[in-house]
């Protein structure tokens, strides 16, 4: 009886969620606390709830119990155990479930973490994340139901996805979750904000951890995919312009102003209007991502299910948040107006074309995703939009971005002087300027895009460590690298290094596909291969022909690769597993495919990828950014510190920033952290 007391649980959480979405909202409304209070306790009951659900399907997977029909079309007796736990997610039914979960869990955080702040609006916070959750709880127990029974009960299952069966899976998924429902909580803060008429820049601050922290998690969790596609599909590729992969950049492109945004608002009560809609807009395309995901109307390798039934009801229910939500913006936007003037050379017009840009990419990505379907619907026959629009249009737009983002730190607020900026990142011009000219008069063979692509990381990271520097010697020694700064210096690092990393390996990658007999040598670019031959080799729940290759450079040995073309067990799906030797400076990436002739050939290809590396290393410098600025204690309202009748903390604390002039103003203490 697990299985239905699993469902039974979802219910419960189902009606719990209700009540948390309904009485805290009406309560926060008409001023009635004890209604306010019921919020704390219904999303206490339906995170245990749903997290009872979610160990019973667990359950269900590690003790192969194949009565229920989600473990006996996803899992086998052969299945590894620890495959058995990612098997949870490993479809559309488990993974709807481990999002709930993960909504649960950032209410929970949310709820037991901002006790300092107003009742009201906390209420309304937690209203709103109520609904959400009723929402996808809903979807889930009429659509989606994991605990289905299959009678009779098979004497086996059938298999998880072969492309599945890779740690991957075990840490993709949910930190891409962590990222994606992470939103919800800025979503839930901009409505609460909306709803109580409070829009000054309070709420913006409140936010601002919970912003960083989804966004760190999605940058992991696509940073994560990219290496899984890397690794595992076979192709040598890190990014392909998937549907499904666009549906998480959107959210992360639209995050990554919303940060922006937040700290403008925050600090100088400017870009409202952007931080409510930005707020908004990014987690509508998480929900949008799961549309696409869910309905089946796309084609991807990342899919999970294929069902007009729950594509719809995705779609109504997309349709009520961004329905209702711009509509209550249209209400309340007379309302969203201040802000102090600005220049245009300075720190704000910086970070308003930053927002342009990421905007209008996360709009280019949604034209070019959906743009099959717009064809399909005007009668335009099934036209595909692929790499080369996506790569030249993002590229085109990302270049005001690369060349303002040294000048960001150094310029002031209001108005900065664009003379002395300059002087002060004239080292990074110099020296990226050093780097790239002699580059593409000397090494004629040197493609410009790698020649760009080392200029224009030299010019960001140089710039920020410039700035950097100029805190070291400026600031006091207590505030030189608040968490907020440090994160920001990590998070440019970052990009500095994915820049490079991108431009690089697309433009020096080198790929050959080969017909290798035992025991041939071929070059290729400075490494030499050596095939050794095929042998058998058995796994858990698959065979495998592996192969040996042997990896030397200037005759010297520097590994022994061994890829394998693999057959599973339960489906017979043949699986391509790629041998990689990986560096810091470049990976030697080698995948086996079919026999050739009668003479033990078989058919290799081997790729040459420099600086693939600094791809996902660029990735976690930003992902750190992004916790540690939410780490910053400056971020929290301690108990006591409540101005009379809101409950809202005040803090006189004087910024000292080598790039801000100092001032003393009023700052009101912000919300927990993340």
């Amino acid at each position: 009886m697990l299985p239905e007391l699993g469902q039974f649980a979802l219910i419960l959480a189902l009606l719990l969620s209700l009540v948390q979405c309904v009485l805290p909202l009406v309560g926060a409304q008409t001023g009635n606390r004890a209604l306010m209070a019921v919020a704390r306790p219904a999303v206490a009951g339906q995170a245990v709830f749903v997290a009872l659900a979610f160990a019973l399907l667990t359950w269900a997977f590690v003790s192969q119990d194949f009565s229920v029909a989600y473990v006996a079309q996803h899992s086998n007796s052969l299945l590894p155990w620890y495959y058995r736990y990612s098997a949870v997610w490993g479809a559309h039914e488990g993974s709807l479930l481990l999002w709930i979960l993960v909504l649960n869990i950032w209410t929970l955080a949310v709820a037991a973490l901002s006790r300092n702040l107003p009742d009201d609006f906390m209420a309304r916070v937690l209203g709103v994340l109520g609904f959400l959750s009723a929402g996808f709880l809903l979807f889930c127990v009429i659509t989606s139901n994991p605990f289905a029974r299959e009678l009779p009960m098979p004497a086996d299952g059938h298999d998880l996805n072969p492309l599945l069966q890779d740690f991957g899976l075990i840490v993709h998924p949910p930190m891409l979750y962590f990222g994606y429902v992470g939103f919800s909580v800025a979503f839930s803060f901009a409505i609460a904000a909306l709803l109580g008429g409070s829009l000054d820049q309070r709420w913006v601050r409140w936010s601002r951890p919970w912003t960083n922290v989804a966004w760190g998690f999605l940058t992991l969790g696509i940073a994560l995919g990219s290496w899984w596609a890397y690794y595992e599909l076979g192709w040598g590729g890190w990014w392909f312009w998937d549907p499904v992969e666009n549906a998480s950049f959107m959210p992360w492109l639209i995050g990554t102003a919303l940060i922006h945004s937040q700290a403008v608002t925050e600090k100088r009560g400017s870009f409202k209007a952007w931080t409510l809609l930005l707020a908004i807009f990014a987690f509508s395309l998480s929900l949008l991502g799961a549309f696409l995901v869910r309905s089946g109307i796309l084609t991807s390798v990342h899919s999970f299910a294929a069902d007009p039934e729950r594509g719809t009801f995705i779609l109504v229910f997309l349709a009520i948040v961004i329905g209702g939500t711009l509509l209550l913006y249209a209400l309340r936007a007379p309302k969203v107006a201040g802000g102090e003037p600005f220049a245009g050379a300075s720190r704000e017009t910086a970070l308003l074309v930053n927002n342009l840009m990421f905007a209008c990419a996360a709009a280019m990505v949604l034209l070019g995703t959906l743009y099959p379907l717009l064809g399909e619907a005007l009668d335009l026959g099934r036209i595909s939009v692929g790499p080369p629009y996506f790569g030249f249009m993002f590229t085109l737009l990302m270049i005001p971005v690369v060349l303002l983002m040294p000048f960001g730190p150094f310029l002031r607020w209001r108005r900065g002087d664009l003379g002395a900026t300059l002087r002060a990142l004239r080292p990074a011009l110099l020296l990226a300027l050093a780097a790239a000219v002699p580059a593409a008069v000397f090494a004629r063979g040197l493609p410009l895009k790698a020649i760009v692509g080392v200029a224009a990381s030299l010019w960001i990271g140089l710039g920020i460590l410039l700035y950097a520097f100029s805190r070291w010697r400026k600031a006091p020694a207590g505030r030189r690298y608040t968490p907020e700064m440090l994160g920001m210096i990590l998070a440019h690092f970052g990009v500095a290094l994915f820049v490079a990393g991108v431009l690089v390996v697309e433009s020096t990658s080198v790929e050959k596909d080969l017909r290798f007999a035992s025991g041939q040598s071929v070059a290729v670019g400075e490494y030499e291969f050596r095939f050794d031959g095929v042998e058998h080799a058995e796994g858990p729940n698959f065979s495998a022909d592996q192969g040996t290759i042997v990896v030397s450079r200037a005759g010297t040995e520097v590994a022994t690769l061994h890829p394998q073309k693999r057959v599973y067990t339960r489906t017979r799906q043949p699986q391509t597993e790629a041998a990689i030797a990986p560096g810091l400076f470049r990976d030697v990436y080698v995948a086996l495919g079919e026999p050739v002739g009668s003479d033990g050939a078989w058919a290799v290809r081997i790729y040459v990828k420099p600086l693939v590396r600094w791809i996902w290393l660029g990735a976690l410098f930003m992902m750190l950014g992004g916790f540690i600025t939410a780490a910053d204690r400056r971020f929290r309202v301690k108990a006591g510190m409540r101005e009379p009748g809101t409950g809202i903390g005040e803090d006189t604390a004087t910024r000292t920033d080598p790039g801000v002039p100092s001032r003393a103003s009023p700052i009101p203490n912000p919300g927990s952290p993340a």
